[in-house]
């Protein structure tokens, strides 16, 4: 094995000395901003994970420096928040020392790996130099009335006593320790995030983010559109405003379901004459994280307000008032109308309070024709319990099986109706009426009567008593056999879309929660889903009691934080001017170096504790005033850490205007899907922020995003410490080096998915690197690219190339394994191939590279020079003929070559006259390649 560990600490000490990969704006070239998400400097030091994603980012700066481009590739440590105080509190070890004892240990990791940083540029968000602009755009916030303080119910963690965001307690559960949050009233710093919803929404059109992340941030937003709606209170001069996406159905609105925060219950507490029972209910309900209220599983709870009535406003018909925890007060108004006909929990809350369900949609089944005939029928559907079946009628070839249905006389009620068809078409009337289901407006054609029909069907629920029967009543062409079947046998063969949806009804508990026709409804009849939003919504503002609405679940950003390791905010509160911003001049807002910084007992932030740093004076005033002692959380600092990148050691501004210019968006950002829905969101939002203020040259800091794959332990389980399955990157380098480790993390599989962790094949990789040291010892001293390898070399370009800017870095690797598989065999290779091959290798394993290419003096360091094109003509493999055939039979004949797609085999197989006499007007079925035979095209 070559002395990989002499080798790599020369290369890397001489680009630390020479500073090789510093780099200035330089306006000649095409700039690239190649960013890796910055690491927390935890004391476990980095792990193969983190090795994963940086390789695969320095490979894609250095492949991108031999394209001539001039390359931003920066690091630095998100160095501030609960993880670095966490592991300083159960390391008793002040959260200064022990982060900056981490971020060492961390460069030292970062830079074993062969990273071509830029380290003049390196960051950390808990410096004074770094945190003073943090700051600095905090008041920028507050300026624009876009930072505010409130008093707020919010996730609470007892354990990290402090609040969390909605981002960081996804699952009801702090983020951090994993301790199921709690609710507690805390007044707190927010930033107006939700304002920015739909520019967070739109903005994602303009990049090139990863599609599940952009699914990810617009399902976090959540967008709705729909309509506020005023009920006024019957008892008071009062009125609650509801939010709903389906105003239409309002005429089925028979309760009203309100949070147990709701203010009204405090407000006319003396109206409410079961207010003990409503508080007892509400202390219930505060134990309870938002994610165990609006579980779609657990049973519904509530109470009923006695003393307050609702009035629906489009009917006027009183309407009961209830509080269920299952509705929250961060959404949308913080009480819905319920229609349990068509919503699922409103429907099993209707259930269990036995409270009106009045059917406002009927569904359509079956396609309407002209010339229907209208009529008012039935379908109903009789259970033996004893023998477990259903009876049915068998029309076989004359519509197939079915249930008894039938159409109601004069005056004739569906029940009675159901009852006389069931007596006159199977016998059977000993029975039990169970229940009656939705309506269905129904579309068919009637075999023995030859007409189509537009029915208004209504199911009906019967159980047999006895086997009881008289002698049926059937018209001349009523030829059907009756039949009891199973379940089975039902789902199976009764295809009519009106009988097997009344028998589902029939056999379930559940609302129609589908589209279709109104009913019930007035003025909406007879219109569907979207004529009757638009009328509503018209109906609403003519009358004053509502209005078109468009709601987010996006909220605020809960940005205080009562813990010692963290921004200051530069705030303080005078009791003459209320809260005001620290002067520019006085940033930054130092954190004061303390010896206890344990979070307090009552939740507080340590800081409030220090006398002198809480008293100070009125910026504005000159009064006493007092500091504000949360710090901000710590995803402030990475919110604009990409820009200060560009000019990170400014005292003047937080970034030159001039250099933003110039890097520009960040071109690509590697990163994890677990900060899709916090980090990147923020990011996003504070850039988009800054950009309306004049700060930033453009609104979305990221162009394309991608996230990576996790690296797992051996036998496919997450690596963890408690299992003592973390792999530690350095313990790799030291026994294989870092290029195969690197190598080995490119290789181990698709970027974009978890890979398990295999010693034998970063082994494996290691040999690869001895075979390149050891082909450099058979080179022809010529720089030529040789007759027998040009197409090696050109193909060779061109597939890892192609590779590396599809982030498919695995067969990249794969590649150049292929290509010095195949010098071997040819038992040559020239000095000029000899140094392609290296310069293709070199993102990937960069110091045997630079090491060979100087050892033999093949020309400048790699890290210097340009990469060549491939030669098309080099590459194009001989011609071959394959046969076309059409629904089997030989239309005709192509030539192509080995660079031909698929797709362009199948568009020059449908482009011959021949093929096109029998494919042209009709339907392509399938199209099928035998690779270098045929293909095959089938057309009906």
């Amino acid at each position: 094995m070559y002395n990989f560990k002499e080798i790599e600490e020369k290369w890397q000490n001489k680009w630390e000395s020479e500073e090789t990969f510093k780099v200035t704006e330089d306006k000649s070239k095409k700039k690239f901003y190649m960013l890796v998400e910055f690491p927390y400097p935890s004391g476990a030091g980095l792990h193969v994970g983190h090795a994963r994603c940086f390789t695969a980012s320095d490979v894609q700066a250095r492949f991108k420096r031999s394209k001539g481009l001039n390359v931003l590739f920066p690091f630095g440590f998100d160095s501030f928040g609960n993880p670095a105080e966490q592991y300083a509190i159960k390391n008793h070890e002040h959260p200064s020392i022990m982060t900056h004892k981490c971020i060492d240990v961390f460069r030292s990791q970062a830079k074993s790996l062969g990273l071509s940083v830029d380290w003049s540029r390196e960051i950390s968000t808990c410096e004074p130099e770094y945190y003073k602009w943090t700051q600095w755009q905090f008041i920028k916030f507050f300026n624009a009335g876009l930072a505010y303080k409130d008093e707020k119910e919010i996730n609470w963690c007892p354990k990290c006593k402090m609040g969390l965001s909605n981002e960081d307690s996804q699952g009801g559960k702090c983020v951090r320790c994993d301790t199921p949050v709690e609710k507690k009233l805390k007044n707190q710093w927010m930033l107006r995030m939700k304002d920015y919803s739909e520019k967070l929404i739109d903005g994602l059109k303009d990049t090139e983010i990863l599609d599940k992340v952009k699914t990810a941030q617009i399902n976090w937003i959540g967008k709705s559109v729909g309509a506020h709606v005023d009920f006024n209170i019957k008892e008071v001069n009062e009125k609650i405003t509801v939010f709903t996406t389906r105003c239409d159905t309002l005429f089925g609105a028979t309760f009203m379901v309100i949070s147990p925060e709701h203010p009204i219950l405090s407000k006319y507490e003396d109206k409410i004459k079961n207010i003990s029972e409503v508080k007892e209910y509400q202390k219930e309900a505060r134990s309870k994280s938002d994610i165990e209220r609006t579980d779609m599983t657990k049973e519904k709870t509530g109470v009923k307000i006695d003393g307050l009535t609702a009035i629906n406003p489009i009917n006027n018909k009183e309407i009961p008032i209830y509080i269920s925890d299952y509705v929250l007060m961060g959404y949308g108004t913080g009480a819905i109308m319920a229609v349990p006909a068509h919503d699922t929990r409103d429907y099993e809350f209707a259930k269990k309070f036995g409270i009106e369900i009045t059917q406002v949609l009927e569904e359509v089944t079956g396609k309407p024709h002209e010339n229907e005939t209208h009529k008012d029928s039935i379908v109903a559907v009789v259970y033996d319990e004893k023998n477990d079946k259903y009876l049915t009628i068998n029309w076989k070839d004359k519509g197939g099986r079915l249930f008894i249905g039938g159409t109601r006389k004069n005056n004739e009620s569906a029940l009675d109706c159901a009852i006389r068809e069931i007596r006159e078409e199977t016998g059977y009337d000993d029975l039990e009426f169970i229940k009656e289901t939705f309506k269905i407006n129904h579309h068919y054609y009637a075999f023995n009567k030859d007409k189509y029909f537009e029915i208004e069907s209504t199911g009906l629920f019967f159980k047999l008593n006895s086997d009881k029967r008289q002698s049926q009543e059937l018209d001349d062409d009523e030829v059907f056999d009756v039949e009891w079947v199973t379940k089975d046998t039902i789902l199976n063969e009764v295809k009519d879309e009106l009988h097997i949806n009344t028998f589902n009804y029939c056999i379930n508990e559940d609302a129609m929660t589908g589209d279709g026709v109104h009913i019930n409804s007035g003025f909406l009849d007879g219109l569907n889903k979207e004529e009757a939003l638009n009328k509503m919504y018209e109906y609403l503002e003519e009358n004053k009691i509502g209005s078109k609405f468009t709601n987010y679940k996006l909220q605020d950003w809960i940005f205080s934080r009562q813990r010692f390791w963290g921004e200051p905010i530069p705030m303080v509160h005078c009791e003459k001017c209320g809260w005001v911003p620290v002067d520019e001049k006085d940033l930054p807002v130092v954190l004061p170096n303390v010896e206890s910084y344990e979070p307090t007992k009552d939740g507080e932030s340590p800081l409030s504790l220090l006398d002198d740093f809480v008293n100070t004076t009125c910026p504005k005033c000159g009064g006493h005033a007092k500091r504000e002692t949360d710090t901000m959380p710590n995803w402030a600092g990475s919110c604009w850490y990409f820009l200060r990148y560009m000019d990170a050691h400014n005292d003047k501004e937080f970034v030159s205007m001039d250099k933003m210019k110039y890097w520009g968006q960040v071109d690509l950002y590697d990163g994890g899907m677990e900060h899709a829905t916090r980090h990147l969101l923020y990011a996003r939002f504070w850039n988009i922020f800054l950009h309306e203020q004049g700060l930033v040259p453009y609104s979305e800091p990221f162009y394309k995003r991608i996230a990576h794959g996790m690296i797992l332990a051996s036998d496919g389980s997450k690596m963890s410490k408690s299992k003592g399955n973390v792999v530690n990157p350095t313990e790799m380098v030291e026994k294989y080096g870092a290029d195969a480790l690197r190598l080995y993390e490119m290789f181990i599989g698709d970027y974009s998915k978890d890979a398990a962790w295999n010693e034998d094949s970063l082994n494996g990789c290691a040999k690869f690197l001895d075979r390149v040291y050891n082909l450099g010892e058979t080179i022809i001293d010529e720089d030529i690219i040789s007759k027998e390898n040009e197409k090696i070399i050109n193909k060779g370009i061109k597939k890892v190339s192609e590779d590396i800017e599809n982030l498919k870095y695995n067969t990249a690797v794969s590649t150049l394994m292929t290509m010095l598989n195949e010098f071997n065999a040819n038992k040559k290779i020239t000095r000029k191939e000899y140094r392609i091959f290296l310069q293709l290798l070199n993102p990937f394993a960069p110091h045997i590279t630079e090491e060979l290419n100087e050892k033999y003096n093949l020309g400048e360091e790699l890290s210097k020079s340009l990469l060549e094109d491939y030669d098309e003509s080099k590459i194009i493999d001989e011609t071959f003929t394959m046969v076309v055939q059409v629904n089997g039979k030989v239309r005709g004949k192509i030539e192509v070559n080995a660079n031909t797609s698929d797709d362009e085999m199948k568009e020059l197989a449908k482009s011959i006259e021949n093929v096109k006499n029998y494919i042209d007007g009709k339907e392509i079925i399938k199209e099928v390649i035998v690779p270098k035979k045929l293909v095959s095209i089938v057309v009906k």
